[in-house]
């Protein structure tokens, strides 16, 4: 049982938000072109086109190619010699196809060349109306399966994002943000909800501030092997005119406040072992209430003298028993063009209204995200270590004939299994 530790921090985050689009396979060494594709190399969207990069054992088998293995460790150094402090790298890479080979080989070739640095590795997965006929559907679990394990055996920390309610085969309902108008079948929409949750998970560690590295963050949330995490965002944080930070977080209650991205399923009675929370975009007038002298505090969270203890003591109430690292940052997530117009109930800045606010162009809004080793993984792993044991392997030759033996099925299933088995509730 995890014990009680809370952080909290203030600050302005020193880059601007993501942009919407998400490449297939990033990697950087926290220089100024954050989560710009530089290490990618040219031959890679090439090679998906023309039907290579289909099957794990395809992508995997790239990087064992001498002309893309040079190149990536061309860039790769060049970027690294730039960096004037390297805490780590950030990979994000599908997981559903070949690339979730090309990340895992790329994760095993950092931790091999930069040991003791952070490598933190986002896995993408389109959403449920992406699923097609069988065959693809089948590779998507097999790619998955092998991605996940891989990647979490070379990486410092793994979180799967999608809009997707499943891992496996049977495709859960998109998940639904109360404040959020999007298509689920658009991935430009998909990418930019993704990217703007990215950009406030990753903020603890680009703060020139914060005194958490990539490392010190992963090692919080991923003690005794609990290498995978979940990821949740409310997007935007509801906030209306006249209310404070107090305010919002009572009208929360006590459900969890923010909808799941990590394809896990409904997070309804599942434990969290530890947390990461991020809450930016809140003006500082708002972060304590304004009580009228001699006027009774409605709850200990009015009673808090700033913002960050607001959070934390939120954070307490909520997951008593949960080591959890909170954050307050003033910087909201700037969604101007060309960001989707997906909010038609927002403020110019975000702030949620009483009533309906149609065609409102909105600038910034307050986003409210965690990272959290969650129970939640143990049913998620198990059912897609289940799905995986009803496959008839003959019956899908090609993806094995990529580079993958039946032996390699054996282990993955026994290593999803363990894996699973580190998030039971009550370890």
């Amino acid at each position: 049982m995890a014990g009680e530790a809370h952080h909290t921090q203030r600050g302005t985050l020193p880059q601007e938000p993501l942009s919407p689009g998400l490449s297939e396979c990033r990697g950087e060494g926290l220089c100024p072109e954050l989560f710009n594709p530089v290490l990618q190399p040219e031959g890679l969207h090439r090679g998906r086109e023309a039907g290579r990069l289909e099957a794990f054992g395809q992508g995997e088998g790239v990087l064992k190619e001498p002309k893309y293995q040079e190149e990536l460790e061309d860039r790769l150094h060049f970027y690294v010699e730039e960096c004037d402090y390297l805490q780590g790298f950030q990979i994000l890479c599908d997981l559903h196809d070949g690339f979730s080979g090309v990340g895992a080989k790329a994760a095993e070739m950092l931790q091999d060349e930069y040991s003791g640095r952070g490598i933190i590795t986002w896995g993408l997965l389109p959403g449920p109306y992406h699923r097609g006929e069988a065959r693809r559907n089948i590779y998507r679990l097999l790619n998955t399966a092998f991605g996940l394990v891989h990647l979490t055996a070379h990486s410092s920390l793994v979180c799967p994002l999608s809009l997707d309610g499943s891992l496996g085969l049977r495709p859960g309902p998109p998940v639904n943000f109360p404040y959020l108008h999007y298509d689920a079948t658009l991935p430009f929409h998909c990418s930019a909800i993704l990217a703007t949750a990215l950009d406030t998970f990753t903020a603890p560690y680009r703060l020139c501030s914060s005194p958490v590295s990539m490392v010190q963050l992963a090692d919080m949330l991923s003690f005794c092997g609990k290498k995978v995490v979940t990821a949740g965002a409310t997007i935007p944080f509801p906030l209306a005119p006249g209310q404070s930070l107090p305010d919002s977080l009572m009208q929360l209650g006590g459900a969890t406040p923010w909808t799941p991205l990590s394809a896990c399923g409904d997070l309804s009675g599942t434990r969290c072992f530890a947390q990461s929370v991020v809450l930016r975009g809140i003006d500082r007038a708002c972060h304590t209430s304004q009580l009228t002298p001699g006027t009774p505090p409605p709850s200990s969270l009015h009673a808090c003298t700033t913002g960050e203890e607001v959070l934390a003591q939120y954070l307490q109430q909520q997951q008593p028993r949960v080591m959890s690292s909170s954050h307050l940052l003033l910087t909201p997530c700037r969604v101007v063009p060309p960001y989707p117009h997906l909010f038609s109930s927002c403020s110019p800045l975000g702030m949620v209204p009483d009533g309906s606010l149609k065609g409102a162009a909105v600038e910034s809004i307050p986003v409210f995200g965690a990272l959290c080793s969650s129970s939640s993984l143990h049913r998620a792993l198990e059912a897609l270590a289940g799905d995986l044991t009803k496959l008839d392997l003959r019956r899908w030759a090609s993806f094995m004939d990529a580079g993958v033996e039946h032996d390699d099925v054996a282990e993955l299933l026994q290593e999803l299994r363990s894996l699973a088995q580190c998030y039971q509730d009550g370890d």
